[in-house]
């Protein structure tokens, strides 16, 4: 087949030989010119591979309305605490693997700094800062587990301690939910900021987290339906660890006995973010956790992401 706009429809092999071979280049030439030159190259990107994937699976015009009435059902349901779209990209991978190819690009390097994974969708900004020592639960809850959570942040290539980073912690309550979801909670409750001492050091009181539930009433435990997965995510605490000319860390960690690591609904777990509480001493906690965190040092001309300035 022929077409008009000029352009082969890939790599389709003998099914992309029955489609018009121009139609893509001519949807893609039609960006306009005052389009930024990074929105236009994932954009562009984007279209084509979308272009590639209809004509692969020869999509019917069914099967688009559902998945933009599916689309459309994502947005319905989001409100300001509940992002539904994000949760989504987290049940596809998708937030997992754009954590890890923007971590590799960042670093490319030798350094072994600590791991990253998602951020998720219950972080706040808003965390107050505490003293070390403090305790993150002002809402104790009956089965909670108290942890003493303790580590030194250091510089990944040298080893030297990391004097006023900043350790940004929070984690959902023994019953599965975080404060915002949960009306029996108070704000900020089981989040807190820590800033480490002159020898790189943290420490403060949580929980022992719990693994949950993601919510299956609404896109998102549709779509775990349709692919026979369960909805469980691994008990974890966030961390979100930030220092003076350093890349930040944002990572979770999850105990190692947890019955859902190797099936993280979200595809969050790594090997070495797999911990062991061990019992305690202290009169205050029931049970222990060290984690000694390393940050990379930042490199220079390092870009900033544009999409989130952009839309």
């Amino acid at each position: 087949m022929t077409g008009t706009n000029g352009v082969s429809n890939g790599t389709n092999g003998a099914t992309g030989d029955r489609f018009d071979p121009d139609f893509t280049r001519h949807v893609i030439e039609n960006i306009g010119p005052a389009t930024p030159d990074r929105p236009r190259f994932v954009l562009s990107s984007l279209i084509k591979h979308l272009h590639d994937f209809i004509r692969e699976v020869e999509l019917t015009p069914e099967e688009w309305m559902t998945g933009v009435q599916f689309i459309n059902s994502i947005g319905q349901i989001s409100t300001a605490k509940r992002n539904e779209g994000q949760r989504i990209c987290d049940v596809l991978g998708i937030e997992s693997l754009v954590d890890e190819v923007a971590n590799k690009f960042m670093l490319d390097s030798d350094e072994n700094p600590t791991s990253s994974t998602i951020l998720g969708p219950f972080w706040s900004p808003h965390a107050p800062f505490r003293e070390l020592g403090d305790t993150i639960v002002q809402d104790p809850y009956p089965d909670g587990k108290v942890a003493y959570m303790h580590g030194v942040v250091t510089d990944a290539k040298t080893g030297e301690p990391i004097p006023n980073t900043i350790v940004d912690i929070w984690q959902a309550s023994s019953n599965g939910q975080y404060d915002f979801q949960d009306d029996n909670q108070s704000v900020n409750n089981l989040r807190g900021k820590f800033r480490t001492n002159e020898k790189g050091e943290y420490y403060y009181y949580c929980y022992h987290p719990t693994a949950y539930s993601l919510p299956t009433d609404g896109p998102a435990g549709k779509l775990l339906k349709l692919l026979d997965r369960h909805p469980m995510r691994p008990a974890h605490i966030h961390l979100m660890v930030s220092a003076d000319g350093y890349k930040s860390v944002t990572t979770q960690l999850f105990p190692r006995d947890d019955p859902y690591a190797s099936t993280d609904t979200v595809f969050a777990v790594k090997d070495d973010l797999l911990l062991d509480f061990k019992p305690s001493t202290d009169p205050k906690a029931q049970l222990d956790l060290e984690y000694n965190i390393s940050l990379a040092r930042l490199k220079a001309g390092q870009p900033a992401p544009f999409l989130h300035t952009v839309f």
